[in-house]
């Protein structure tokens, strides 16, 4: 995944901007927490999936700190912008789809 967020530091948004989507400022932050949630777990496995090609069976401790492939990855995936912030930006240039079932009836 190639995840990108537009900033990376707090800043203070206007509520009006998340309610013109869905008619209420809280259903939009459930969606965007929702695709917080995925994001994070996308992140979580990619990430695990490339770590786990530096499990040994040894215990050796030397090898453990020795390994800077592994530091790399880590501090690549430890600079990247929070879920929430990328959510944000995707409900904002609407790259996110989503209804309200119940709305629709």
């Amino acid at each position: 995944m190639n995840y990108k967020a537009e900033t990376t530091t707090t800043i203070t948004r206007n509520l009006r901007d998340y309610d013109r989507e869905t008619g209420n400022v809280y259903e939009s932050l459930v969606v965007i927490a929702k695709r917080a949630n995925q994001i994070s777990s996308e992140l979580k496995e990619e990430l695990n999936g490339k770590l786990s090609e530096f499990n040994t069976s040894s215990d050796n401790l030397e090898e453990i700190f020795e390994n800077r492939e592994q530091i790399e990855i880590s501090k690549y995936y430890e600079r990247l912008p929070k879920p929430t912030l990328i959510a944000l930006g995707e409900f904002q240039d609407k790259k996110i789809y989503h209804r309200n079932p119940a709305r629709d009836k």
